[in-house]
């Protein structure tokens, strides 16, 4: 019997691409390859930011998952798309749908060709699947296919999704699935007239057989106790308010605490002798460098579902969180595995309080277990076509 022919969209794809929507879209991708025959559909483009054409036209095979990938018409005009973002982002709910559609034009990415492959070879894929809703290749290309869409759409509490030409979008999608319960209920309260149809799946982490804080310690030459920072460094990750409140914290406690950074920098980081940044990490050394740390910490105030925490839980490591994303406080508090601050003063005593009694959250990594395994998402995602397929063949008959 021939597996059912999917499609994966998602707006970049390849191994240099390793956090995000598009790692998510691959990880899936990757899992249910001997269940379904699946090609991603993506752009040429590896950085998030220009789109320009980095990988070759055409189709890679990458850990036996097929990557088909279109060149983009032209690069984003970074200059120009932030600064009509600052003109219409704030106000967002107001704007007109002209204005809408012109900040998504200005987003990106615009591949013709990614959509005409789309549209001409919609009869060939049972379903397509929509990785993130935030960008211009799901935007246009669900809409040539929603009658077989099914949207994953990793949205969050953030400007971009109150602009208006959201609100008759989101009832394209015959499907959704969500990461967490807080995407699921944002979602429904910002859209209070759809009727969301999905399940919430999430994703599994893959271990390493072991991790060994020691060895990072020594590959690093760090001795000293350290908190850990792992994903892009960014103002739109929360990255300078986590350095002032770094600093802050140093300058009042005496303490030989550090804080080490692993990920690619997109803004300048403050020359502090316990600020360290790594750059970009293997995965093995990602688990070492989260086994010899003293906590982890994400400061992003808009996550849909935080990898890196599930990956922490894993190990039995705590976490700290921006309080202002829901879905990372829901995660902490249903895992016991982190707190969270929402100002300098409750991230001081966060840190402290986890310097002193990280131990004292336990059973992180049965959470991560019960719910995020790669045996329950693979059910979960066979259950999911079977039971839109079966519906399809219903009104069918």
């Amino acid at each position: 019997m021939p597996k059912t022919k999917v499609a994966f969209v998602v707006q970049r794809n390849g191994k240099e691409v390793n956090g995000g929507a598009e790692h998510y879209c691959f990880l899936i991708a990757h899992l249910m390859q001997r269940e379904w025959d699946i090609e991603i559909l993506t752009t040429r483009a590896l950085d998030y930011m220009s789109w320009e054409d980095y990988y070759p036209e055409g189709v890679e095979t990458i850990d036996g998952v097929t990557v088909r990938r279109f060149g983009v018409d032209a690069p984003r005009d970074v200059e120009a798309f932030n600064h009509y973002s600052d003109k219409v982002l704030p106000n967002a709910e107001n704007s007109t749908i002209e204005a809408s559609e012109t900040w998504m034009k200005l987003q990106g990415p615009n591949s013709s060709k990614l959509l005409n492959f789309i549209d001409l070879n919609r009869d060939d894929y049972e379903w397509f699947f929509f990785f993130t809703y935030l960008y211009a290749s799901t935007y246009y290309g669900l809409q040539l296919v929603a009658e077989k869409s099914i949207l994953v759409p990793t949205a969050h509490d953030e400007p971009p999704i109150y602009l208006p030409i959201w609100d008759e979008w989101f009832k394209l999608p015959e499907y959704f699935i969500f990461n967490t319960i807080e995407e699921r209920q944002f979602l429904e309260k910002r859209f209070p007239d759809i009727k969301f149809r999905g399940e919430i799946t999430g994703i599994g982490v893959t271990m390493p057989q072991e991790a060994s804080g020691i060895r990072f310690r020594q590959k690093f030459d760090i001795y000293l106790p350290y908190i850990l920072y792992i994903g892009r460094i960014d103002p739109s990750k929360g990255s300078d308010e986590l350095f002032d409140f770094f600093i802050r914290f140093k300058e009042k406690h005496h303490t030989p605490l550090r804080l080490v950074l692993a990920g690619k920098a997109v803004m300048e980081i403050p020359e502090h002798k316990d600020i360290i940044h790594l750059g970009f990490i293997d995965e093995q050394t990602k688990f070492d460098a989260i086994e010899g740390s003293e906590f982890l910490v994400n400061s992003s105030r808009y996550e849909s579902l935080s990898m890196v925490l599930l990956e922490s839980w894993s190990l039995e490591k705590a976490t700290l969180v921006n309080g202002i994303s829901d879905v990372m406080v829901g995660q902490c508090m249903r895992s016991n595995g982190g707190v969270w601050y929402k100002d300098y003063k409750t991230f001081e005593l966060n840190t402290l309080f986890l310097l002193e009694n990280a131990y004292r959250l336990t059973r992180m990594r049965e959470f991560v277990e019960t719910h995020y395994s790669w045996n329950i998402i693979r059910e979960k995602y066979q259950n999911i076509l079977e039971w839109n397929l079966q519906k399809r063949e219903g009104e069918d008959a």
